[in-house]
Order: C-alpha cells, then structure tokens, then sequence
C-alpha cells in the first residue's frame, strides 16, 4: 500500500479527525457487539501516546439525513468511555456549535466523538461544504480508518481528505490493505477461496478477479443452487438467479481452462417451500416470515442434483462440510466470505459453522470477511485461530473484485509532501466564513 500512514505524520499537539466505522448493533440503546469499536483502538491509543487532539466521527444506521435518537452515537462515546478509561467528550452535533466547542477545548491525548455523520443530509451526497467543515474542525491531518466505509465516497470518508494537508489511514486500514490486497497480489500457494452468501450477482465479479489467482473455488451459500442449476441439476424451489444462469455457466468453463477446481455442495439440508403470504408485506416483513416459518419447519439432507419440488436448500450438507474441510487441508492461504446457509436459523447455521472449524483447524494464512461468517467465528470462539478477519462487508468484496476504493484512493501518497496548499488552506476559511 503505498499510502500514508498515521505513523508518517508529526501529530503532537494537533487536533486530529479520525473517520471510524462505529457502525455497531444496538438493542434497547445498548451496544451487543463492540468489535468495531475494539478494532479501532490501535489508532486512537496511537494518536493519544504522540499527544494528539483525537476527534473521532462515524455513521451508525440509515437515518436518511435526519436526527433519530435510536442512531445516536452517545452509546459509542460511553463505551470508548470504559475501553480507553478516559472521558471522552461527545458533541451532540456533527459540525455545529456542540463541535467547534467540543474540539477547542482538547488538551493533548483527549478524545471526542461527534455525532453520527449521516444525522447530516450533506454526508451522502458527498457535499463539499460538509466535508470542508469536517476539515476545519482539525488541524489538517485526517486518518481513515473505516475500512467498513471506504468503499462509500461521502463527505467524512472522501471529501474531507480533499480539504487537509494530510490524509492518511489509520493502523485499522492498513492491516485490512495488506491483508487483502496481499493476499490477491502475492498468496501462499496452494490458494482456495470459500464462497457463499445468497446471490451469484454479488460475487461475480470476486469470482472473476480470483480465477487468475486461486487453486480452488468451494461455493455454498445460496448462491450454489444457481451453479446447480446451471450443470442441470433439479434444485426444486432453492433459490436461484435465472438470469446468472449463463454467467454461471461460463464461470465453470473459465475455471476449468484455467484449472482452477470449482467444488459445489454434494448434499443440501433442505426445507419445505414457505407459503405465500396472505397479505402484501414489506421486505423487512417478509424477511421476518421467511425466517419465522423455517425455524419450524422439518428438513431433511438430500442429494443436491436430486432436490425435490416443494422444497428448498437452507445450507450444505454433512458430505459436503466433510469434503470442504478435505479440500482445506493441504493449503497454505484460505480466503472466505459469505455464509454456507440461513445463519439466522440456528439448524441452517451447522454448515458455516463446521466449516470454520476446519478453517481453525488449519495452518492456513486465512482471512474472512461477511457479517454471518465472522459471527460464526465469534459463537465458536475462534478468534484467535483466524489470522485476519475484516471489518468490512462491502469494502472487502469491493476490494476483492480488484475495484479502487474510494476511502483510500482519496489518501496522500508516500511521496507526497501535502494535500493543499497555503493558499487553498486560505480559499476554504473564506468559502467557510460566508
């Protein structure tokens, strides 16, 4: 990565914004898993030992530009609270009065989170005053290190480092870069990556940027029934994208010239078909359905090229968990996203969960990334056994795909000396006192 760091940059007695993603789980206002939170840590306790003003900025939800008091960030600013054991001064708005005088009033090592960015309807249009406001809150340094977010290119993850004389990323960015992108430039061989998660659509184009790279493809998931589907096999109601069909299809020829080995699942626990819905529901509704009639319906394994009409897949099945860790055992670098099966439906989770067992089990470099995917690490407690797993979601397969993110292309270059000059630094404290 050839990008600044926070370790380039004099930061001593400089007011430092600092984007995280502090996009975290919330029930009854309370905080249910703060591993964002934790991941952040580095970077701040860094910024603090060199005797920085760290303020600290994040989104949390979809509030749609308006102030919802269930997105507020005050729950963030009483855990970093505890974690860092120091009080950390948390400004009711994102640039306004509650801000500016937070921010001036840091001493050396002190902390401060502003409110959630997104309260702020400029933040995802990418609004250039929103983000020169952001910038003056500093005094010209801007780290990123929201990885989660850096494929977003919003005023606090893009604009903002158009308007600093430094943008670098955080210790958080950094680790997640070059394990990623050093596992796609230059992996320990044999290299296989696991794939599953509901839709072919979303990992067509990481399939395609790792044909060129990998040994072996294990895809589960739903998007598997697709691929079944597209060898000829009756996949009853699983579901499938009728339209990546042929992409299917011409992803198996691709892998089999490249020599690259697709595994799909042999056997699938499968369920019966849910019943149409007597009346019209949103998506969330009928995500709530779809979840509720399957935790009581019977399931059954079956050959997966023999699924019968009226039922559908719900996860792999046990040959298919014991082939996969077979597939596992001789590698040297393990890439996975995405869950193997409805993880929301404790009896659909076994697969995912099996196969991050074998994964532990392994000598591997392995790397996962997918919300479901790092939640079954978590159950099993088998942190410790992965040697990177990723914070982002989006960011990860965005990278993945071989695409630029926005939050780290907008970052200073090693062998650049700044981002504007004094005379640009003038034009923005003009444009912001009209």
């Amino acid at each position: 990565m050839n990008k600044k760091t926070v370790k380039d940059v004099d930061v001593k007695g400089k007011k430092v914004l600092v984007r995280c993603d502090f996009n975290v789980p919330l029930k009854d206002g309370k905080i249910t898993d703060n591993t964002r939170i934790t991941s952040a840590l580095p970077t701040i306790e860094y910024l603090r030992s060199k005797g920085a003003k760290v303020i600290l900025c994040s989104h949390l939800g979809r509030p749609k530009g308006e102030v919802k008091e269930e997105y507020s960030l005050k729950p963030v600013a009483d855990e970093l609270t505890d974690l860092l054991d120091t009080d950390v001064k948390f400004a009711s708005d994102v640039t306004g009065e509650s801000a500016k005088n937070v921010t001036s009033s840091l001493e050396d090592g002190d902390v401060a989170l502003l409110e959630n960015v997104r309260f702020d309807p400029r933040e995802e249009q990418n609004d250039d005053t929103l983000a020169m406001e952001l910038a003056s809150l500093s005094d010209g340094i801007y780290v990123n290190d929201a990885f989660g977010a850096a494929h977003r290119a919003h005023s606090s993850t893009e604009g903002v480092a158009h308007h600093v004389d430094e943008a670098v990323s955080g210790l958080l960015m950094q680790k997640e870069i070059q394990f990623l992108n050093g596992t796609l430039e230059n992996p320990e061989k044999p290299f296989i990556a696991i794939l599953g998660g509901a839709k072919v659509s979303d990992k067509i184009g990481v399939i395609e940027n790792l044909l060129d790279k990998v040994d072996g493809i294990l895809i589960g998931g739903g998007m598997a029934y697709t691929f079944l589907k597209a060898k000829g096999y009756e996949i009853g109601d699983s579901l499938c994208e009728e339209d990546k069909i042929g992409e299917a299809q011409a992803i198996m020829k691709k892998a089999a010239k490249a020599g690259v080995k697709i595994v799909l699942p042999e056997d699938t626990v499968v369920a019966p078909k849910e019943p149409e819905p007597e009346e019209e529901l949103d998506k969330k509704a009928k995500q709530k359905a779809f979840i509720s009639f399957l935790e009581t319906a019977p399931d059954k394994v079956v050959d997966s090229d023999k699924i019968p009409e009226g039922w559908q897949g719900c996860d792999i099945g046990p040959k298919t968990a014991r082939t996969f860790a077979n597939e596992l055992q001789d590698k040297r670098t393990i890439l996975w996203n995405g869950p193997l099966g409805i993880c929301e439906v404790e009896k659909f989770s076994i697969g995912t969960q099996r196969v991050a067992e074998s994964i532990a089990a392994t000598n591997s470099i392995s790397i996962v990334g997918g919300g479901d995917s790092v939640a079954a690490i978590k159950k099993l407690h088998l942190e410790d056994n992965f040697s990177h797993i990723s914070t982002g979601g989006g960011a990860s397969l965005e990278l993945l795909e071989g695409k630029e993110l926005p939050g780290l292309a907008c970052l200073t270059d090693k062998e650049e000396k700044c981002k504007i000059t004094n005379q640009k630094k003038d034009e923005r404290k003009t444009e912001l006192e009209k």
